[in-house]
């Protein structure tokens, strides 16, 4: 079976603008029933649904931000054995290492934001919180040293006096920390381990059926039949002409961001090596400095040496002229015969 490529940030959203579909993926990544999916107004649009077609000159850094991280927000009531809770799940794709500091960005945006409150009762009294935040991160690049295909961080309570692990969540930490999954997509290759595993195996980059990978090939028989409607899915998105097109103008844009990418690496490593080389030229200068000190220090030294001498001579020449003195006298005293 052909499926279109959901590393696409087009047909990630053709695929998660179903809120069915938006459930069944979350839902497994998280681990949790969720009974009720809300999208939330997105700040974010991609410019190449917004433009329609590709930058006729290279993108600006300000166009860079808004292509390299895909995302969108959800509101999510979820069905857990403690009763039920709502959250916010953030869910970014992105494409490069240097993204990083748009997920802070982001992230620092969900927790400011003044909609994403609830009120809790706490004992016989009610008072706003912070909704927990869970954020979810597919990466098409792979982290410095982990292997892991998905990574969940999961936070835990401990009392760090008795050693022991807290159960109770606190609505004052759960506004302020979240939980995280990591999903590295070049590391989701051909194992199959588990329903999560084969779930995400639709993101698996090494079956593709043309040369700019828009298609993939999967076997529908590998994917249980609860994962059916993701596979249906992708398998129509292969035939919406507009679809392709845009993916088309992602490959020209993403070609020219990463054509940046490498000039803006190249740039950094001139800067380094000029900073480099500022730093040896002021070493020597300090160097030169010292140098020039110890000389004026030698120089004053030879200069008080001498004028040491000097002042010896002066000594000298007075006992000389002393012993001249007395010599005149012994010879007028004593005169020879």
């Amino acid at each position: 079976m052909l499926i279109a490529n959901p590393i696409y940030d087009v047909v990630f959203k053709y695929l998660l603008e179903d809120a069915k579909i938006a459930r069944i993926l979350i839902g497994s990544i998280i681990g949790e029933t969720i009974e009720k999916l809300t999208f939330l107004p997105q700040e974010f649009v991609n410019e190449i649904e917004k433009s329609g077609k590709k930058p006729k000159t290279r993108p600006r850094l300000a166009r860079k931000d808004s292509l390299t991280v895909y995302r969108l927000d959800f509101s999510a009531r979820i069905k857990t054995p403690e009763g039920y809770k709502n959250v916010i799940i953030e869910l970014q794709k992105a494409k490069f290492p240097t993204d990083i500091m748009r997920f802070r960005r982001y992230l620092g945006g969900q927790f400011s934001n003044k909609e994403n409150v609830q009120r809790v009762k706490i004992g016989t009294t009610t008072r706003k919180t912070g909704l927990p935040i869970i954020s979810i991160y597919f990466l098409g690049h792979k982290l410095d040293y982990t292997k892991a295909s998905v990574i969940k961080v999961n936070r835990q309570y401990i009392d760090l006096i008795e050693g022991t692990v807290i159960d109770i969540k606190e609505a004052f930490i759960e506004s302020l920390t979240l939980d995280s999954y990591v999903i590295q997509i070049p590391f989701l290759t051909d194992k199959r381990r588990n329903d999560l595993e084969i779930l995400l195996s639709v993101f698996d980059q090494s079956n593709p059926a043309d040369q700019d990978r828009h298609i993939l090939k999967i076997n529908e028989a590998d994917f249980p039949e609860k994962y059916r409607p993701i596979i249906r899915k992708l398998q129509k998105a292969v035939e919406d002409a507009s679809i392709k097109k845009k993916m088309e103008l992602e490959d020209g844009i993403i070609d020219e961001l990463e054509d940046m990418e490498r000039v803006i690496e190249e740039l950094e490593l001139e800067n380094e090596v000029i900073k480099q080389k500022a730093e040896t030229i002021e070493l020597e200068k300090e160097a030169i400095k010292q140098k020039a000190e110890t000389i004026e220090q030698e120089k004053e030294a030879i200069k008080h040496k001498a004028d040491a001498i000097e002042q010896e001579n002066e000594l000298l020449k007075k006992e000389l002229e002393k012993l001249k003195n007395l010599m005149d006298k012994k010879q007028k005293d004593f005169p020879s015969e």
